[in-house]
């Protein structure tokens, strides 16, 4: 398997050059899940730091009746990790499980620690990797709040289409804060009006 896309990755922030880019990924290792595998289960302590370079990825909690509820949705050339248990050594509340069958590179907690000491482009690399899942997630709770069900919809049509054809419709939904039977009135609406 290429680390080709890793490095692209690792570079992509204008922060590590080509051969260290290279370097850095040297330490990293294979990882394929088939499709329903976790790569991290409710109750265990996020360990890897995991570049995904094929497939589809869900990070769900449950929900106090039992029921699991969508936290992210995670397409190819991302970091997937659960960020609070990683870093804190806690464990997670969250569970992340393929949706497809995906193939990546990952490090350790340990590892990742090593490389941020001995490297400091990754570590300001590793940082703003960080402060854009920030932003990501404070945006995502202010659509929540600003935004229609159809304009969080047709955002997700726009930015991850690959989720719209790999996710089951009860998880886009819950995604999106909505019941299955709303989300298909949205997909109806969209369809009619020629925007998916």
């Amino acid at each position: 398997m290429s680390q080709e896309k890793l490095t692209q990755f690792l570079q992509s922030r204008g922060i590590i050059g080509a051969v260290q880019a290279a370097e850095i990924a040297s330490q990293f290792s294979p990882k394929a899940l088939a499709r329903h595998d976790f790569l991290l289960r409710e109750g265990r302590v996020s360990d890897a730091y995991f570049f995904l370079d094929h497939g589809l990825l869900r990070a769900f909690a449950c929900d106090p009746a039992g029921h699991d509820v969508t936290t992210a949705f995670y397409p190819a050339g991302q970091v997937v990790f659960e960020v609070s248990s990683f870093f804190t050594r806690a464990p997670s509340q969250e569970n992340i499980q393929a949706l497809t069958d995906c193939t990546g590179w990952f490090i350790t907690f340990q590892q990742l620690n090593a490389l941020f000491h001995a490297r400091p482009e990754f570590r300001e690399f590793g940082r703003s990797v960080l402060v854009h899942g920030f932003a990501t997630l404070k945006s995502r709770m202010l659509a929540m709040i600003t935004t229609s069900a159809t304009e969080r919809y047709e955002q997700l049509l726009k930015t991850a289409p690959e989720v719209l054809r790999h996710a089951p419709v009860k998880h886009v939904a819950s995604y999106l804060g909505v019941t299955d039977t709303s989300l298909s009135r949205i997909r109806a609406g969209a369809k009619a009006a020629g925007t998916e």
